[in-house]
């Protein structure tokens, strides 16, 4: 009794005694979060005494000076610190959190705030909490618990980690605090502080003359866009880039634009000089400026036709508005957002954010309220009274789910991902565009040139051709897949030796020429491993772990797949299976040996057989005929047999049953549990094959299912899987 009535009797007292807060404010963006809060305190004098630190951007004329906005408010500023090393670049940041570090002590010493209230996710903010949670003062961080994409998701959960209370602005942000092992009775859902001030503020009567005072007198309301992009840390140079593709698309998209310079991030340097290099500042349709005040800001967002970047206000303020946002790149990857934002995470093309500016300009959109009711500043102002200065420190910890928040993306709207396909056949050179599902979308057919440079010229000339016609249909292109005949090294693109249907087509390096020209990655194998690969991606041997194919057309050929994946072997010659020997004198083949199963069943052997019968007068039956200007070819001696003729049934039977042994030896050796017949004659030779496999394979072999292919065509469609297997991020 006696100790509770103590402990009773300590809250009394720090109750009645005010508690003084320090706020700590680094940039512009932070300040329109934490106004708020000051101006609440600050109403408050007989509960808190506030003290005010101003420090990082907010002294920096490049900025804009934004500590005079600070004074402008009527706030006293305890303390100013330059603590900010110049250059711009990742070096420069850390000098920065360094030199604040130094800094910091003897000023929180001297203010020995009860609280320090701290924003984000800045470097800043970091050097902040890091010196407070050191030095014992108690830690309230605002925004906790949001997930960016960056090297500010980092910071922001070291700085919650730092932290001793929290006040977050949404639902999801409060179950990933809880998720990161905090004490949910030190978490508070406020809301967004910035929304207490712009959901009261941002239908004032003069939006009309902020819009002319900053963009000029013939500009309306949902007329212009609002720019706003900061470099990605993590990811400068890509940064950059997506910066240069967004003016450039600007620049195309002609509508008056208001665009902020960047932030002090490492890369705001290059962002400026590219700016610069546009002459955007000099350009009529730009109006660049350094900052914008908070209230006046809010008017702009909220009346613009669209709003394009990756900053925060963005995927958060702007919600509250409905106003259009296009959120460029990875910064806000992982934000909690409204139906509003329109997410353009891979922007790689100027195309690409152009189409972007014409689905959003001009829309509008329900008002989100994710990020708060506009009451968020009193919710904060109770939750700091409640704070026990006699109260342990130390955090407890816990560890439950969390769920992934699910977001609008641009390449689900605009384009199909999809890979360029080349077949490289002994008659035919074929290109064709190739969907994700396995469509072909798109196919191109010319004859294959007897030369090489006449060839690969072809060959490109048919690429350039399918890639403009890509963007007519709405597809990326993510890469080429080259189907080709003979022996390939597809570590390094390179055709090692040709068949002799395709002359001049040995030691030939194909992947450079086409990565040169379509900048794009290019992946080569040989027909028959494609033939396997587009099994495994869209036909029978889908989640299939071992089987085989086997290609029956001009020649044979096939692949292996062992354990989900393609073999290749020491020197890229494994499943040649056209040339397994099938007898010792048989008849001789076009690689130079005999009695290969290529010599028996393939088209070509059919072929040599139907012209001998034809010669001897022995093919012609009746109801078939062939004129003298007509080639004699396999499709005859099958017709021949199917009508009654003898010799062609033997020789078909003898290919058949050359073609089963050739296989009952694949399935002694590695064991499938799937062999699957591709190309023209599957059909005709699935009987047969099943036919010696149960005659002559061993008893536990016997139950292998024999299946002919589903796919019209298979070395396009494995070609085109060589490249969207990459993507899935399968091994290949």
């Amino acid at each position: 009794m006696q100790r509770s009535r103590e402990n009773f009797e300590k809250m009394e007292n720090n109750m009645k005694r005010r508690l003084r807060v320090c706020v700590a404010t680094c940039n512009r963006a932070d300040y329109s979060k934490l106004a708020p809060i000051m101006f609440g305190i600050k109403a408050n004098p007989d509960l808190f005494e506030l003290e005010v630190v101003v420090l990082g951007s907010h002294l920096i004329d490049d900025y804009g000076n934004t500590f005079r906005m600070i004074e402008q408010d009527e706030f006293d500023i305890g303390s100013k610190l330059h603590t900010i090393v110049r250059g711009e670049d990742e070096a420069a940041m850390v000098e920065s959190v360094g030199l604040a570090l130094v800094k910091l002590p003897d000023v929180l010493h001297r203010l020995n705030p009860d609280v320090l209230v701290v924003h984000g996710d800045r470097f800043d903010a970091m050097a902040l909490a890091t010196a407070a949670a050191l030095m014992n003062i108690r830690i309230l961080h605002l925004e906790g618990g949001e997930v960016s994409g960056t090297i500010d998701d980092s910071i922001r959960h070291a700085i919650s980690k730092l932290a001793h209370y929290h006040a977050c602005c949404t639902r999801m942000a409060e179950r990933h605090l809880i998720a990161m092992c905090e004490d949910h009775s030190r978490i508070l859902l406020a809301g967004c502080p910035s929304y207490d001030k712009l959901l009261a503020a941002h239908k004032r009567d003069d939006y009309a003359d902020i819009i002319k005072a900053w963009l000029g007198d013939d500009v309306k309301e949902q007329e212009y866009i609002v720019a706003l992009q900061h470099p990605v840390t993590t990811d400068i140079k890509n940064s950059i880039k997506i910066y240069e593709l967004m003016l450039d698309a600007l620049i195309s998209f002609n509508k008056k634009t208001l665009i902020l310079f960047p932030n002090i991030d490492a890369g705001s340097k290059e962002m400026v000089r590219v700016m610069r290099k546009k002459g955007i500042e000099q350009h009529p349709n730009f109006q660049a400026v350094k900052h914008v005040p908070f209230d006046q800001f809010i008017q702009l967002v909220s009346h613009a036709g669209c709003m394009i970047g990756n900053s925060s206000c963005g995927v958060r303020e702007a919600g509250a508005f409905g106003t259009p946002v296009i959120n460029l790149g990875t910064r806000q990857t992982g934000r909690e957002t409204g139906e509003n934002v329109l997410h353009v995470r891979d922007a790689d093309t100027q195309n690409k954010i152009y189409h972007a500016l014409e689905l959003q300009f001009g829309k509008r959109y329900p008002c989100s309220k994710i990020y708060g009711d506009g009451n968020a500043v009193p919710r904060i102002l109770k939750f700091l009274q409640t704070i026990n200065l006699e109260e342990p420190l130390q955090k407890t910890f816990c560890f439950p789910p969390v769920k992934e928040c699910i977001s609008q993306d641009i390449d689900h709207i605009l384009e199909t991902q999809s890979a360029l396909a080349v077949d490289l056949g002994g008659t035919n050179l074929r290109v064709a565009i190739v969907s994700m599902k396995g469509k072909i979308l798109k196919k191109y057919t010319q004859a294959n040139p007897k030369t090489y440079e006449e060839r690969i010229k072809l060959i490109l000339q048919m690429c350039n051709e399918a890639f403009n016609d890509a963007v007519r249909l709405n597809c990326r292109i993510l890469g080429v897949g080259v189907s080709t005949g003979g022996r390939v090294n597809p570590q390094e693109g390179v055709v090692l030796h040709s068949t002799k249907l395709i002359q001049e087509w040995s030691s030939v390096d194909i992947r450079t020429p086409i990565s040169d020209a379509l900048h794009l990655p290019v992946w080569v194998d040989n027909d028959g491993n494609c033939a396997a690969l587009a099994e495994r991606k869209f036909g029978h041997g889908k989640g299939v772990e071992n089987f085989v194919t086997v290609i029956t057309g001009t020649g044979i050929g096939g692949g292996i797949v062992q354990h989900n994946e393609l073999i290749h072997g020491s020197t890229f010659c494994a499943a040649e299976l056209g040339h397994i020997m099938v007898s010792m004198d048989g008849p001789e083949c076009m690689c130079g040996s005999r009695g290969c199963i290529e010599a028996y069943a393939s088209g070509m052997a059919l072929q040599r057989e139907a012209k001998k019968l034809h010669d001897e007068d022995s093919l012609i039956t009746e109801g078939l005929s062939v004129k003298n200007e007509e080639p004699v070819s396999a499709i005859h001696l099958i017709n021949a047999a199917h009508l009654g003729n003898t010799k062609a049934d033997a020789i078909l039977r003898t290919a058949g049953t050359a073609l089963g042994v050739g296989i009952v030896n694949i399935l002694h050796m590695v064991n499938p549990s799937l062999v699957i017949l591709s190309g023209v004659l599957a059909s005709f030779y699935e009987g047969p094959v099943q036919q010696v496999i149960n005659q002559r394979a061993l008893t536990s072999a016997r139950s292998i299912r024999v299946v002919s292919s589903d796919l019209e065509e298979p070395a396009l469609l494995g070609a085109a899987s060589m490249v969207l297997d990459y993507t899935t991020r399968r091994t290949y």
